[in-house]
């Protein structure tokens, strides 16, 4: 029984998870808002460092809204009071969401605008807003509202609420001010209703229809409409709208032009349409207007300005007849690549503008009877962009605050700070200099928070921190300290409390002050350094720090120790690859302290764990170590080196192990020389690890070769002493690679890094193609084959074959080329000789070099051709209703032997085309034909074939399949069962008129479960079964007739028990007389089921 609060508190979270979605759907905030910052445990530790990087943030920057994400986690249910408890430390207000441009639809159903803004800080920051520099009084004005951070403004108006707006955040630390928001309102007005005059011009000469758009903001976009919507002015090189006057203008007027043109604009924010009065278009009659010099009517400004990153669209568009052609260029350098012509070479476009593509631009307009060209500069911009920004800093009162602040922009950022909102000037203690903050002798006064601002004409950027000034009485982390010395060495007891401003430090020592000598020193930075300590330098030593605020004392207990020694044992050692050393540790030092061993390796700590089962630690005393090394490798040798440490001093003692083993692969292999057969090698001894390298040995490797081989060399062998070789017996035309392996007294090492590959000479091939022979084909073809030489043995280019032939008996070769390396056959034919004519052949290779040897001579005989006589007696049997056999002879013997043996048969009514046919898969004489229809005559033929072809058909015999069988199945069945005895009978089937008569039936029987049937044949309708064994049995009935076997009759289901049983497999059974008298006995579980 579950507990009767679980559906309460069930029904309390959908409660309160509705009620948050109500509050989050009432308030039109974006999603920044509702996932507040939630500052980890760590972001108080942080704003206790000197410096802490705060958000910066500017009117171009949206990127820069969010602080870093890796220092906070969200909580989409945390609020600012969440900031309390988390963290301790207070500090100054940081956006985390500032206002953005927003454009507002007049015609929007909601009048109301929000202005986004939230912060974070320790108190909580309170906001206020500024719209064009004044404070916005949301108490006073009943429009204005504030939900946390955000403006809402009711029943806005562009009257009024048009203007740049600031979002102000305030605490107890300071105040910050959010970059400029643009707030546009977006409506589009309705043209004059004034009907406008028809304009009249000849054919053939240029007009401009003024649209004259109503009041709009922001853009708007222009299209034309002829006669009727929507039938819309097409755009090209005679027509041109321009998005700049909304203009129409047609270059050369056309009879077709003639009729009614309406401006259509369209606002792109709110998508609102309006159309002018229409302005009709007529033709004068007095005469065609003749051929005229272009005349540019839409061109781009004088001046055009663009901030980068954007698309800049330059117009050009001229009257003239003939329709002018436009033409662009820039007058210093080159049209950007990325530039595309649109609208018939009318519009420049060029993507994604950068300071590079500024520069001089003109487009120019001329046809057959002149040309014109207009001028214009583009200019590019970019606003404010940081370079170095302004960081939160700490600072000691009476110290100096030097921030600096740098951006990049054109045209160059100027910069300005403020204070706490304010505007910060020039005063006897500040300076400002392009972007440089100095505040000289800091008082607790000039704590806040402060913003640098770097600003253009096109825009401006914040950067923001906060200046906390520091005033704290002396304070040490640790007291007392005890510090331990050996004698000789030098020691530093530091003193280094926190306080703010920093503090007078003296130093005494056994209550008497610390005077400086030759060997006691008070460095800079407080810190007491005794050189050459003594066992009299031994004491108590106390650091008193004092400012205004107060004081503080650091005591340090010093001991001064006799050094420690360390003995290493042995002091050098050589072995072998896979030998063991054990080297030992020994140390003499005070027996008051405790000692601790590192173990190094060529001065890198010695990772025991990583290194596996070759080394292992042993410490049998305190003041002993000792380091086994097992299975030594060649990497193991180096400086050992054993670190004794105590918490007075740390001395180092080394011992070298060198490691005998097989030598490092030798320096690179160079190919000095090359031959068809040979290629002299040289190459440069590597490290011998220690014993003497006795032998080289050249190794090679080829696109061919099963990997690396070695080869002979010249000498042989090739001893330690040597640095070249000659490697021999080398193919040809083959492409190798060398490398060498060298061989000491400890075994053989790496080889060398292959050198780079090299082709051997060219040379007359020496090796002749194997496995020559021949046969098949088609008549009157002798067919030669062989097997390819390899490109390993071909020596060359332009390797082939030379194919030589002769009939047994004759006297003369023929020879064949075949050009191809990679040819297998060659066919020869001739109509002259008779199939199986034997012919002595050989084949033999070349290349550019010259030719080779000859293969030897072997016989072979041409085709014998395809079968040339048809099979004879032929003969077709009718096994059922859908089975004929045939069976034939084969043809006389002679040329064209058959390989096997295709039988065609097709109906009598039938074309032999659309017959079927079905091959043998030797030379069988016989075939079963089956799928066939029953009570239909058939024709059948036999022809042979080869792998040349098919020989001539059989004359086609005539066959009639047998009637079909039986289509009733065995019906009323009936059975007694006795033990394991089963007596079945039914009723006799009488086959129909097209039906073959019935001769007998086949009783199946199958145990349940298994796949196995077994099968009794009776020629009555009776029939005694023993089952072989208990289970349930299936029983089932078929008639048979010539035709085939019947349909299967209703299943049987018979259980028997399992106290008799009969041998596995064993079916017996009896007829009985078609006459017998059953004592009837129909049971319940005769079940019709699925034929077998």
């Amino acid at each position: 029984m579950g507990s009767p609060w679980k559906p309460l508190l069930l029904l309390s979270v959908i409660s309160g998870l509705a009620d948050f979605a109500r509050a989050v759907a009432a308030r039109p905030v974006s999603y920044a808002a509702v996932l507040r910052m939630k500052a980890d445990s760590s972001s108080s530790s942080s704003l206790s460092s000197r410096m802490r990087l705060r958000n910066n943030y500017g009117v171009e920057s949206p990127s820069q809204d969010w602080p870093p994400f890796s220092r906070y986690r969200y909580s989409a249910l945390s609020s600012q009071e969440d900031y309390r408890s988390e963290e301790s430390e207070e500090f100054g207000p940081v956006f985390i969401q500032e206002p953005d441009d927003a454009i507002f639809s007049l015609d929007s159903d909601d009048k109301k605008v929000i202005m986004n803004c939230e912060a974070r800080g320790n108190p909580v920051p309170t906001y206020s807003w500024l719209i064009n520099g004044t404070n916005v009084d949301a108490e006073a004005d009943f429009r204005y509202s504030l939900i946390d951070g955000n403006l809402i403004i009711h029943n806005a108006s562009e009257a009024i609420d048009f203007g740049r707006y600031q979002c102000r955040a305030e605490n107890s630390i300071g105040i910050v001010l959010s970059r400029d928001a643009l707030l546009q309102f977006a409506y589009l007005g309705a043209f004059s209703g004034r009907t406008r005059g028809a304009v009249s011009v000849r054919e053939g000469q240029g007009v401009v229809l003024m649209c004259a758009p109503p009041p709009h903001s922001p853009e708007i976009i222009y299209s034309w409409v002829f006669n009727e919507v929507p039938s819309f002015v097409a755009e090209d090189s005679r027509r041109f709208i321009s998005q700049e006057t909304g203009n129409l203008y047609i270059s050369k007027v056309q009879s077709s032009d003639v009729g009614s043109y309406v401006c259509q604009v369209k606002n792109t924010v709110t998508n609102a349409r309006v159309l002018s009065p229409p302005t009709p278009l007529t033709l004068k009659t007095d005469g065609v207007m003749g051929e005229y010099e272009p005349k540019i009517e839409a061109h781009f400004p004088q001046t055009v300005l663009a901030a980068k990153g954007v698309t800049v669209r330059l117009e050009c568009f001229a009257l003239g007849n003939p329709v002018p052609t436009i033409t662009w260029r820039k007058m210093s350098g080159n049209i950007p690549k990325k530039a595309r012509l649109r609208k018939s070479q009318a519009v420049l476009e060029i993507p994604n503008i950068q300071l590079e593509d500024s520069g001089s631009y003109e487009c120019k307009a001329e046809n057959t009877r002149g040309g014109t060209a207009f001028r214009g500069h583009l200019q590019v911009y970019t606003q404010p962009q940081w370079i170095s920004m302004i960081n939160d800093t700490q600072l000691d009162s009476g110290e100096q605050l030097h921030w600096e602040c740098r951006a990049t922009g054109k045209p160059r950022p100027t910069y300005r700070w403020l204070r706490n909102g304010e505007p910060l000037s020039t005063q006897s203690r500040v300076e400002m200099v392009n972007g440089e903050l100095i505040i000289h002798r800091l008082q607790q006064a000039d704590s806040g928070m402060y913003q640098c601002i770097a600003e253009n004409k096109y825009g401006g950027i914040y950067s923001s921190a906060e200046l906390k000034i520091l005033a704290s009485a002396p304070v040490f982390s640790t007291n007392p300290v005890r510090l331990i010395a050996t004698v000789g060495k030098d020691v530093s007891l530091e003193c280094r409390p926190r306080a703010s401003p920093k503090p007078r430090i003296s130093w005494r020592k056994n209550d008497r002050r610390v005077q400086p000598s030759r060997r006691i020193m008070l460095l800079r930075n407080n810190t007491l350094r005794i050189i050459n300590s003594s066992r009299s330098d031994e004491g108590s030593y106390v650091c008193r720090a004092e400012n205004q605020f107060g004081s503080a004392e650091l005591t340090t207990v010093l001991l001064v120790k006799e050094p420690m020694r360390v003995e290493l044992s042995p002091i050098r050692v050589e072995v072998t690859v896979g030998e063991s050393v054990v080297v030992s540790c020994k140390v003499t030092h005070d027996p008051s302290l405790d000692v601790s061993f590192l173990w190094l390796l060529n001065t890198q700590p010695l990772n025991i764990q990583q290194e596996g089962s070759h080394f292992e630690y042993i410490q049998t005393q305190t003041s002993t170590a000792d380091l086994m090394i097992r299975s030594i490798l060649l990497k193991h040798a180096g400086k050992y080196g054993c670190r004794a440490q105590t918490s007075a001093d740390s001395v180092l003692a080394e011992a070298e192990l060198l490691v005998r083993g097989p030598p490092g692969p030798p320096g690179v292999v160079i190919v000095e020389e090359i031959t068809d057969t040979t290629a002299t090698l040289s190459w440069s001894h590597g490290v011998d690890n220690h014993s003497p390298i006795t032998t080289y040995n050249v190794q090679a490797r080829s696109p061919v070769s099963l990997g690396w081989q070695t080869v002979k060399t010249d000498p042989d062998p090739v001893t330690g002493s040597m640095e070249s070789a000659m490697a021999v017996e080398l193919n040809p035309w083959v492409e190798y690679e060398f490398r060498v392996v060298a061989t000491n007294g400890i075994g053989t090492g790496d080889p060398s890094a292959p050198s780079r590959a090299v082709r051997t000479k060219e040379a007359v091939p020496s090796v002749a193609p194997a496995n020559v022979r021949g046969g098949n084909g088609r008549r009157h073809e002798l067919v030669i084959s062989w097997e390819p030489v390899s490109e390993e043995f071909q020596n060359g280019e332009g390797f082939g074959y030379i194919v030589a032939f002769r009939a047994n008996g004759t006297r003369g070769w023929k020879e064949k080329m075949v050009t191809s390396a990679d040819s297998t056959t060659y066919k020869y034919r001739d109509e002259t000789f008779p199939p199986l004519t034997p012919f002595e052949v050989r084949v033999g290779v070349y290349n550019n070099k010259g030719d080779g040897p000859f293969s030897g001579v072997v016989t072979v005989f041409s085709a014998e051709g395809e079968p040339r006589e048809p099979p004879s007696e032929v003969q077709a049997f009718a096994i059922s209703s859908s089975e004929v056999k045939v069976t034939w002879k084969p043809p006389i013997p002679g040329p064209g032997r058959p390989q096997g043996y295709e039988v065609s048969f097709w109906k009598d009514i039938e074309q032999e085309e659309t017959g079927k046919k079905k091959r043998t898969t030797g030379n069988e004489t016989t075939m079963l034909l089956s799928g066939l229809e029953g009570k239909t005559q058939y024709l059948v033929s036999v022809k042979g074939f080869n792998s040349v072809g098919q020989g001539p058909a059989s004359s086609a015999i005539k066959i009639s399949t047998k009637k079909n069988a039986p289509s009733l199945p065995p019906g009323n069945l009936m059975w007694i069962q006795e033990g394991n005895n089963v007596s079945l009978s039914w009723d006799p089937v009488k086959a129909k008129d097209n039906e073959s008569e019935v001769i007998g039936y086949k009783v199946l029987l199958r145990q349940e479960g298994r796949g196995h049937s077994q099968v009794m044949r009776t020629p009555n309708s009776a029939v005694v079964l023993t089952l072989p064994e208990g289970g349930t049995y299936i029983i089932e009935v078929r008639a048979v007739s010539e035709g085939g076997e019947g349909a299967a009759s209703a299943q049987v289901r018979v259980l028997t028990s399992s106290g008799v049983r009969a041998k596995s497999g064993q079916l017996s059974g009896r007829n009985l007389a078609p006459g017998l008298a059953w004592t009837a006995l129909f049971l319940s579980l005769m079940v019709p089921s699925f034929p077998l």
